[in-house]
């Protein structure tokens, strides 16, 4: 499957022993984790919900290997003493990739991760076309490398690493969105038509921002593909560890941000509609190693 289930995870598909009403942790670099967000709280209407945006980081693409677990672990140390979440998503595949074994190593609370989901891209393309649009960092890793060569061996994957994406879905939710024909420019690399007539038919969406913009991305499309959103399978991923629960909503959510500069008036509005209550700046500024 998408979400992680990388070797030594050490998670078991039986539902580990919470609250009834378990507190879920969703963390992102920035927004994108809320389409993460949105399918959990779907499937745990029940649960409590911190939903933590390290904007003061954000993007994480620019940060090196080592300062990137540095600054999650302690991150994640501090929402992990002041929330005390029975379960942690990391909503974003950078993160996941790289830092999910030292967070296992350090935390005794669950953690559930995103990867590249090449796996079902290969089981649903039929032209053998397929692309990978994610951050440059994760195109660049061995991890998607080795992901493509075990599950999708047989097909084309064109990797495409938008430098500028995860940003113009920021801008998005902050009621600044780019216009049609730059989204167009940063998507246009992911469509490709071979000689004899196929073209890419699946496109992955390798980074939790992408499907803000899901809706713009498939009307700029130049033809019909199938965009793979990491979201709902990380929700059942969810469910097993946690069971089912109750069907009854009863909380809404609290959004926390490490700088909290990007909050606009839009930005509020835009997480009021996604159920976000309550929003609240943790400060925690990035210190460099």
């Amino acid at each position: 499957m998408w979400i992680d289930l990388m070797a030594g995870a050490g998670l078991s598909l039986a539902p580990v022993g919470v609250a009834p009403e378990p507190t879920i942790l969703v963390f992102d670099s920035g927004l994108g984790g809320l389409t993460v967000l949105d399918a959990v709280r779907r499937a745990r209407p029940d649960a409590r919900y911190v939903y933590a945006a390290d904007d003061a980081a954000f993007p994480y693409g620019r940060l090196s290997e080592a300062d990137l677990v540095a600054r999650v672990l302690d991150v994640m140390g501090q929402l992990i003493a002041a929330h005390r979440p029975d379960l942690v998503v990391i909503a974003c595949n950078t993160a996941s990739t790289l830092v999910l074994p030292a967070l296992r190593q350090r935390f005794t609370t669950p953690f559930v991760g995103v990867v590249p989901p090449i796996k079902p891209a290969a089981a649903t393309t039929r032209s053998g076309l397929i692309t990978l649009l994610a951050t440059p960092g994760t195109v660049a890793r061995s991890y998607t490398r080795d992901l493509i060569a075990t599950y999708a061996s047989a097909c084309a994957v064109t990797l495409v690493g938008s430098r500028n994406l995860a940003a113009f879905a920021e801008a998005e939710m902050a009621g600044t969105p780019v216009d049609d024909a730059t989204l167009l420019a940063e998507i246009a690399p992911c469509f490709v038509s071979a000689e004899d007539g196929r073209r890419t038919d699946v496109v992955c969406l390798a980074c939790t921002h992408y499907p803000l913009l899901l809706p713009r991305l498939r009307a700029l499309a130049p033809w019909p593909v199938t965009w793979i959103d990491p979201a709902p399978a990380i929700a059942r991923r969810v469910v097993q560890l946690l069971g089912q629960g109750s069907r009854a909503e009863t909380h809404g959510v609290l959004a926390a941000f490490t700088a909290g500069t990007s909050l606009t008036a839009p930005l509020r509005d835009s997480l009021t509609l996604r159920g976000v209550n309550e929003v609240t700046v943790e400060s925690i500024p990035l210190r460099m190693q």
